[in-house]
């Protein structure tokens, strides 16, 4: 549906994209995740033409687009604030490109009627957005860009401004509607949880370089580098000391994720001795934070008395997976 050959993207003489090729597939939900300043936006406004290209090709639905202007591609933009007109009601605000667009009056209400149901906001037709709640909102911005008949939306961070429990929810309903309609989803956005939790893929940006390309769990679970193991979730550095008494290669840089660390059972043999430096309780969870050898340890763990209950100066003896140890050899 979306192929990027390798595409770069220049603001003078400064690189922000560096050459990057990419197939998305119809259907697909796909997220371009990384830090501020990474370039990760910057590539989602080269897609929809607002930024040009410095080089590469950009082809959608097997459309060469590259030099394309943004009004002339297909695809639809959901944007941080999704962007509605305040004064003008629902139905008024789904069927304003439509009017743009010169089609009839019939043809006007047959696919705004049309949408507004597909999208499940048939009965808020007549409301102004102030009256609708945050998910009614995202609907209505999602139904004004798919009435144009477009088969490709692009996200610009519209979750970010949500409160925590908002926000969870409109996750869910924008994957729930992409999976429903079957439309093509680019995603931007710097929260990890957001992104690993609602992608089929994923892209991670790095000072406008992608780190890897993968699905959730093999950006998680399988990182090919530094970088994404320490964005991507959390991520303890394993130290010196403590590679030593391991056994890892002193000059590669070792990682293990906190809840592969855990309070070790009495008697465990190759159990390591470490002191807390602080608890905190998250409910569910609760994550330690931890001195082995003078080196910093985080390890997360399930909530419960032997765990909750810890204070600041006890020892504690842990057991860790060494097979979920990340390695990378060292840089050249």
């Amino acid at each position: 549906m979306i192929s990027l050959d390798n595409v770069s993207i220049k603001y003078g003489d400064l690189t922000v994209v560096r050459p990057l090729s990419l197939e998305i597939g119809q259907g697909e939900f796909f997220t371009l995740l990384g830090p501020s300043g990474c370039g990760k936006t910057t590539m989602l406004r080269a897609i929809a033409g607002f930024v040009p290209v410095a080089g590469g090709r950009i082809e959608i639905a097997g459309k060469d687009v590259t030099h394309v202007p943004a009004e002339k591609r297909d695809v639809g933009i959901v944007f941080q604030n999704y962007a509605l007109f305040p004064h003008m009601s629902v139905r008024e605000n789904v069927a304003f490109g439509l009017k743009v667009a010169r089609r009839s009056r019939a043809e006007i209400g047959r696919e705004v009627d049309r949408i507004l149901d597909v999208v499940g906001i048939a009965a808020q037709h007549d409301k102004k957005p102030a009256a609708l709640s945050g998910g009614q909102q995202q609907r209505v911005a999602i139904a004004r860009s798919l009435v144009m008949g477009t088969e490709v939306l692009l996200f610009d961070e519209p979750l970010s401004n949500l409160d925590a429990q908002i926000r969870d929810d409109m996750r869910r309903e924008i994957k729930a509607l992409q999976r429903e309609l079957g439309f093509t989803a680019v995603f931007v956005t710097h929260d990890q949880e957001e992104a690993l939790s609602m992608s089929d893929r994923l892209l991670v940006f790095n000072a406008g370089q992608v780190e890897q390309i993968g699905t959730a769990r093999e950006l998680y679970e399988t990182p090919d580098t530094p970088f994404v193991c320490r964005f991507v979730g959390s991520a303890n550095r394993i130290g010196p000391r403590l590679a030593q008494r391991l056994g890892l290669d002193p000059g590669a840089e070792a990682y293990l994720r906190p809840e592969h660390l855990r309070i070790a059972p009495a008697g465990a043999a190759d159990a390591l001795s470490a002191t807390v430096r602080d608890v905190d309780y998250v409910g569910p969870i609760t994550r330690l934070y931890l001195d082995l050898d003078g080196e910093p340890l985080q390890a997360q763990c399930f909530s419960g008395p032997a765990v909750s209950d810890l204070a600041p100066g006890q020892t504690v003896r842990l057991s860790l997976d060494r097979d979920r140890i990340n390695l990378f050899a060292a840089a050249a």
